[in-house]
C-alpha cells in the first residue's frame, strides 16, 4: 500500500516489506518515509487542523458516524488483514474490528461534549462586576504513535478523539503493521474527513520518530509502546503535552476462598490472548500457599488444551508471536527460569513464530520471566503466604498497569484496590479487561495520562480562561 499525506496517496523509491508472521513470507509493502516527509505531513497537517477548526461539534459527529458504518462494511476484510499482518487469530482480529466501531462512536458523540463552565469570580473579593467562563479547544496537530499489537484498534483510541476534538493528525503506524491504519486512513477519507486533517507516515520509527515527536508545530504526542521507548520520546518531544501507555508485567492474586475454576478460566483468557503481546495481560499469578497446588492442577491442563498455529484456522486459539525473534527470546526467558529452579509445567517449545503457551510454576520474582514484561504466551506463578505478601509482590515491579485479585472477602478486595498500584484493578475479574470507553491508563513506569475517547479529548485539546469585565 502507499502512504497517505499532504492530502494524496504517495509511494517512495525505497520501501519495507509487510511480512505474515506465520508463513514467514511477505504479502505487501509500504514505503518508507524519510526526516522531509515528517516535515511535509506535519505542514500539511497544520493546515488540516485550520480546516477541522472550521468543522462544527455536529460536522465531526458526522464524519465519525459515517466512517463507523465503513468500518462495518469492511469489517471482514480489515479483520483478515490484521491477522495477516499481526499473526492475531481471526476471531481475535474480528473482536478488534468490532471494538474499533465503538472507539469510533464513543469519538463521535464526545465531539458533541466539549464543555465549558462558568468560574464564580465574585466569590474572590473585589471581583463583584466580573464574569468567566472556560472553553475548550483543540491543540492543532496530534502526533499518534502505535503499536503492532492492536495495529487497528488503538490507532482509533488516537485518531477518534483529536478528530473529534477538532485537531489533524499525524498517524505513525507500527512498522510491522501498517496496513491496518493506512486501511482506516481510507475509510476516515471516504467518510468526508478534511483531506488534510490525517496523515499517515509509514516507515522505521528510529528513523523518523524523533523528527515527528520534536516537530515544533506538533502540540500533542500520544503513544502506546514499550517503556524505552516511551522515556525517550519524552526526553525528545520538548514542551508539549503528552499521553503514554506502556508496557507492563501485571499480577493477579489469588486468595484462598477464590473459586479456582472461575480464576484459572480468567488466567487463560487474560493471560493468553493475542499469545500475551497484551499489555495488561496476566503474567504473575501470586497465589496464596494453601491453594498453591490445587490451583496449578486445574490451570495446567486447561493451557495444554489450547491449540496453537495457523491464525486464519477458525480453530486454533493462538497464533504466532508478531516476530520469531520474539518468540526466541521468550523461549529463552523460560529457559533461564527453569535452569534456576523453576517448574515449566507446559509449553516453553516453539515452532517459528509460533510459541506453545507455557505455565511456569515456583517462579522467583528477580526472574525475568517475573520481574520483566515478557510480553507473550507464558504465565509465571508464585506462592505468597497471606494477602500482605501477595500485595507486596504485586508492587515489586516499576510497572503499574493493571491488577487483579479473586477472593470473596470484600476487606480483603478494598485493601487490594486501595494498596495495590497500579491504573487498573480488576476484582474477581483477569486483568485484561478493558471496555473502551472507560479510563485507561497506568501508574509508574506504566506511563502517564488516560486513554477512553472522553478522557483522551481532554488530553488532547486547551483549556482556556475567559475573564469579563464589566
Amino acid at each position: 500500500m502507499k502512504m497517505y499525506m499532504g492530502g494524496e496517496w504517495v509511494s517512495r523509491s525505497k520501501t519495507v516489506p509487510v511480512t505474515n508472521p506465520f508463513t514467514g513470507q511477505p504479502f505487501d509493502s509500504v514505503p518508507v518515509a524519510g526526516v522531509e516527509d515528517v516535515d511535509l505531513a506535519v505542514k500539511s497537517a497544520v493546515r488540516g487542523a485550520a480546516a477541522m477548526r472550521k468543522l462544527s461539534a455536529f460536522d465531526r459527529y458526522e464524519v465519525l458516524m459515517k466512517a463507523v458504518g465503513l468500518l462495518k462494511q469492511r469489517a471482514e476484510d480489515i479483520a483478515r488483514t490484521i491477522t495477516a499482518e499481526e499473526g492475531k487469530i481471526i476471531a481475535e482480529a474480528r473482536t478488534e474490528v468490532a471494538r474499533c466501531v465503538q472507539t469510533l462512536t464513543w469519538s463521535a458523540e464526545e465531539a458533541k461534549r466539549l464543555y465549558g463552565e462558568t468560574i464564580p469570580l465574585d466569590a474572590s473579593p473585589g471581583n463583584a462586576m466580573k464574569f468567566g467562563f472556560t472553553v475548550r479547544v483543540p491543540v492543532g496537530v496530534v502526533a499518534a504513535i502505535s503499536p503492532f499489537n492492536f495495529p487497528l484498534n488503538l490507532v482509533a483510541h488516537k485518531v477518534g478523539p483529536a478528530l473529534a476534538a477538532g485537531n489533524a493528525v499525524v498517524i505513525k503506524p507500527a512498522s510491522d503493521t501498517p496496513l491496518s491504519a493506512l486501511k482506516l486512513t481510507e475509510v476516515l477519507l471516504d467518510a468526508g474527513i478534511p483531506p488534510e486533517a490525517i496523515q499517515c507516515v509509514t516507515g522505521p520509527g528510529g528513523s523518523i520518530g524523533d523528527a515527528l515527536v520534536s516537530h515544533p508545530d506538533v502540540r500533542k504526542v500520544t503513544f502506546t509502546g514499550s517503556r524505552d521507548i516511551g522515556e525517550r520520546i519524552c526526553k525528545t518531544a520538548g514542551l508539549k503535552k503528552v499521553t503514554m501507555e506502556l508496557g507492563s508485567n501485571s499480577p493477579l492474586i489469588v486468595l484462598p476462598d477464590a473459586d479456582l475454576i472461575k480464576v484459572a478460566e480468567a488466567t487463560v483468557a487474560s493471560g493468553y490472548g493475542n499469545a500475551g503481546q497484551v499489555c495488561i495481560s496476566t503474567q504473575r499469578v501470586i497465589v496464596d500457599k494453601k491453594i498453591y497446588v490445587d490451583y496449578l492442577d486445574i490451570l495446567t491442563p486447561m493451557v495444554a488444551a489450547l491449540s496453537a498455529g495457523d491464525p486464519m484456522h477458525e480453530s486454533v486459539k493462538v497464533g504466532p508471536m508478531v516476530r520469531e525473534r520474539d518468540a526466541e527470546r521468550v523461549e529463552g526467558w523460560i529457559r533461564e527460569a527453569a535452569h534456576s529452579g523453576a517448574r515449566v509445567l507446559t509449553g516453553g517449545e516453539r515452532s517459528g513464530a509460533v510459541m506453545r503457551p507455557t505455565v511456569i510454576a515456583d517462579v522467583k520474582p528477580e526472574m525475568k520471566v517475573s520481574c520483566e514484561e515478557i510480553f507473550g504466551p507464558a504465565v509465571a506463578v508464585t506462592p505468597a503466604s497471606d494477602i500482605d505478601e501477595a500485595i507486596r509482590l504485586a508492587n515489586s515491579t516499576r510497572y503499574g498497569l493493571a491488577a487483579a485479585i479473586f477472593t470473596q472477602d470484600i476487606n480483603k478486595a478494598l485493601k487490594f484496590a486501595l494498596e495495590v498500584d497500579s491504573g487498573n484493578l480488576n476484582i474477581n475479574g483477569g486483568t485484561s479487561f478493558r471496555a473502551d470507553m472507560m479510563p485507561y491508563g497506568g501508574l509508574k513506569d506504566s506511563g502517564m495520562g488516560k486513554e477512553g475517547p472522553r478522557y483522551a479529548v481532554e488530553e488532547m485539546t486547551e483549556l482556556k480562561m475567559v475573564i469579563i469585565h464589566r
